[in-house]
């Protein structure tokens, strides 16, 4: 076989620097549409994001050269810089140092575009770090919880 194909899709987790409320709405736009420039730059198309004031979920297309590490470097190193430069009430903006990346399946996907779209008001009754470690069990990926927050 002359070509090498590929479709994997991967839910990405990851919050602010101490779970910090520093994703202002108004800002949510840009910074959605910069992480998506960031995506497409890397041919790992953004498929669906949304998210809190301290975090992001976000489902792509993960090109088969890159490595997933490599694409969340990326998308924090340069949105982070973004962040600062664009406000200054957020010269401080950090994101958190580890992440979630999950793999899905192709009949997973209108669920979680939807799951991602719910976010706001489904955080009205479930932390954060309540909804981690939900993603956690369901993903069966084991933790310690010493470790996973910074």
């Amino acid at each position: 076989m002359p070509q090498s194909l590929s479709n994997i899709l991967l839910h990405l987790v990851f919050s602010t620097k101490n779970r910090e409320p520093l994703i202002l709405p108004e800002l949510e736009p840009e910074l959605y549409a910069y992480i998506a420039a960031i995506h497409k730059k890397l041919a790992c198309p953004l498929l669906k994001i949304g998210g809190t004031e301290n975090h992001l979920h976000i489902l792509c297309r993960l090109e088969r050269v890159v490595a997933v590490s490599k694409l969340l470097e990326e998308v924090k190193k340069s949105s982070s810089k973004w962040i600062k430069n664009i406000d200054d009430r957020l010269a401080g903006f950090a994101w958190q140092t580890g992440y979630g990346a999950f793999s899905i399946g192709m009949s997973n996907v209108e669920a979680l575009e939807q799951y991602i779209a719910r976010q706001k008001t489904h955080h009205q009754q479930v932390s954060f770090e309540d909804e981690y470690r939900a993603l956690l069990k369901k993903y069966r990926v084991e933790w310690d919880e010493k470790y996973v927050w910074d």
